[in-house]
């Protein structure tokens, strides 16, 4: 089945186990990156050890299980996460019978009332000028950690409808994680990161229908539905993914539990973007 699982520092992953024919297989998110296959060493009732190959060292972890409880560990560092089952995934929804309330305003263009830096004691590259919220970091890769901290709001939401702008420069990458699980992309149209990992998608999760975005330095727009752990994502007014299950969460999630309320969370640790015209509708 299906496993969430949390960090002490509050970030998330998940670990899937399915059954082909005779062949079990594993796939594993750990904190960061995407849900990728990994080997499965030795399973039992209660155990499971995985070890997985990455820039050629491998890792091994171990997965305990008690009932509906998982605890697992990283061998090398003896990092440590529990967690446990994800409930079975909910049958898609039918929009049409689906009730959103008033919009709510994140963004008030003035300051960042409502909004606090993620971890807190990281790096603040997030400022307020001419109605946009602003984040400045000398950053130029796509490596997943940075010194310069994210940004969340301090209110959380369940199922909801988002709708969010954004500017991010040719080569230049962010996110907008939908109740801090779910990781909608932020790059530009010729972005080297295409696809799964590419503008529209949700990230490591859902690929796109196609690539809906805009060149660099532009200004874009995401209207974002998510019910019953179903998500709908459209960018720059196109449907590019329509009323589609999320297996788990994202790398970079606040959390794995894919049950719990979560704030909108937007990705500021990679490099500089801005963002405009922040709402909510959350589900009645």
């Amino acid at each position: 089945g299906s496993w969430w699982f949390d960090f002490e520092d509050g970030y998330g992953g998940w670990l899937d186990v399915s059954k082909e024919g005779d062949e079990y297989q594993a796939s594993l998110l750990w904190r960061v990156g995407s849900a990728r296959p990994v080997e499965i060493v030795a399973m039992n009732e209660n155990e499971i050890t995985l070890k997985r190959r990455r820039r050629n060292q491998d890792s091994v972890f171990v997965a305990s299980i008690d009932g509906d409880s998982l605890e697992i560990s990283l061998e090398d560092s003896g990092e440590r996460a529990s967690g446990g089952r994800c409930p079975p995934m909910p049958p898609r929804p039918d929009m049409a019978g689906i009730q959103f309330g008033e919009p709510i305003t994140l963004f008030n263009g003035r300051d960042l009332s409502g909004w606090k830096l993620q971890p807190h004691d990281a790096e603040n590259g997030w400022r307020v000028a001419n109605g946009e919220l602003i984040n400045e970091t000398p950053k130029t890769d796509f490596s997943a950690y940075g010194e310069f901290g994210n940004l969340r709001t301090e209110a959380v939401f369940g199922d909801c409808q988002l709708h969010i702008e954004f500017n991010v420069d040719a080569k230049c990458n962010s996110g907008v994680y939908v109740r801090g699980l779910y990781e909608a992309q932020v790059v530009d149209r010729d972005s080297s990161m295409q696809g799964i990992s590419g503008p529209g998608a949700i990230f490591g999760r859902i690929k796109p229908t196609n690539n809906a975005g805009r060149p660099g330095g532009q200004w874009q727009s995401y209207d974002i539905t998510l019910v019953d752990r179903h998500i709908t994502v459209q960018l720059n007014g196109q449907t590019v993914i329509d009323n589609e299950p999320v297996a788990g969460c994202t790398g970079g999630a606040l959390f794995g539990d894919v049950t719990r309320k979560g704030p909108l969370y937007l990705q500021g640790d990679h490099t500089s973007v801005r963002y405009r015209n922040i709402w909510i509708r959350p589900r009645l």
